[in-house]
């Protein structure tokens, strides 16, 4: 396994400030085509704007803003605010820290995205965060959506986007005050702040001390948080049996269809395509994920060659085998993962699947803009 370190944290205030939005037009966002613009040569990638713009596949907002970016995916609506986060200000602890990190990062992704961002003088997309919003938030965004959006459609991937620009000082007083003394947590994007932090280092006192965000009321439109199932190949299930009992885990065998039937907050499943057995989980204080890597993994004999993470069950099912053991994960839930990073401590990784992410393209900040 490569060794992971924690991001640092950003001191407050929460907030989000404007900048000079660029958008890929309606026909281009959500195409898998659209990817190139953000490819290598990264150094190339602001020449590949300007041809971009020249053709009417992108355009720059005439004065920056904040955004309120709601999109719907597969039925679920999600609305959050897109700005410029301040990552200039390192807190010295989690409580001081206004963005949770809950899972640990690689150093060399982070210095290759960090060189790649320097190249490309761009944020692509915004970092995701998920925050407790209060009423005083979602009053903001009642009166923001008693207007039209600003901008409207579905794109190539079926996704519904509208967006409104805010700009009045009066209502970013009022988020700001409503945002002050609050936490978020990261939901997606773990290598990308951490990047934000390190191109801030590099780069002091200009445009890389903030760093593209979308703070998500979770409370008003939350993000679905799903489960990352883990296939652990070259252990057989004996393997993993043995160091339940080492855990003094209880645990009972069944059918696949009874064990399936059993996957809760309670319960693990594991099985080998034969042999399926139920792990009773002594409470659910802990995620899941958590007291599998803690109390059962860190406790095998033998360790798997390698841990391949999945999505569904499913696909997890169909790739155990004799020597490959599947461990199906019930979803933590986000009470779970905030007492995980308010206690100072860190989710496996991929732990967390917080769906369903916006396609790539509604907004864009281009460094040199401010």
């Amino acid at each position: 396994m490569h060794s992971v370190v924690t991001p640092p944290y950003v001191a407050g205030p929460l907030m989000l400030a404007p900048f000079r939005g660029l958008f890929l037009s309606p026909t281009q966002v959500g195409d898998p085509a659209s990817v190139r613009l953000f490819g290598r040569p990264y150094r190339a990638a602001a020449e590949r704007l300007d041809t971009w713009a020249a053709r009417g596949r992108i355009r720059a907002d005439a004065a920056p803003a904040v955004y309120l970016h709601e999109y719907t995916s597969t039925g679920i609506t999600i609305r959050g605010f897109v700005g410029l986060l301040d990552v200039s200000r390192r807190a010295t602890s989690i409580h001081e820290a206004v963005v949770l990190p809950h899972e640990g990062v690689h150093p060399a992704q982070v210095a290759e995205l960090t060189d790649r961002m320097h190249e490309m003088g761009l944020n692509p997309a915004p970092i995701l965060l998920a925050h407790r919003g209060g009423e005083a938030t979602r009053r903001v965004v009642r009166g923001i959506q008693e207007r039209p959006p600003d901008r409207q459609y579905d794109d190539r991937s079926g996704q519904r986007h509208r967006i409104w620009a805010v700009r009045g000082e009066d209502v970013l007083t009022e988020l700001a005050a409503a945002w002050a003394g609050k936490q978020a947590l990261l939901a997606d994007g773990h290598h990308r702040y951490a990047a934000y932090l390190e191109l801030q280092r590099r780069r002091p006192g200009g445009p890389a001390s903030t760093g593209l965000a979308m703070l998500v009321d979770h409370d008003d439109t939350p993000l679905h948080l799903g489960a990352i199932h883990r296939v652990l190949s070259g252990l057989p299930l004996a393997g993993l049996e043995a160091a339940l009992v080492t855990a003094g885990l209880s645990y009972r065998r069944g059918t696949a269809e009874e064990a399936v039937a059993d996957l809760s907050p309670r319960h693990i499943v594991a099985g080998d395509g034969r042999r399926w057995l139920v792990i009773d989980l002594p409470s659910t204080e802990h995620p899941a994920v958590e007291v599998l890597h803690r109390d059962i993994l860190d406790r095998l004999t033998t360790p798997p060659h390698h841990v391949i993470h999945v999505h569904t069950a499913p696909e997890a099912l169909g790739k155990a085998g004799p020597r490959s053991t599947a461990v199906l994960l019930p979803a933590p839930s986000l009470d779970q993962v905030e007492r995980v990073v308010l206690a100072g401590r860190l989710l496996p990784e991929k732990a967390t699947s917080f769906q369903p992410k916006p396609s790539p393209g509604p907004l864009i900040r281009r460094l040199s803009d401010g």
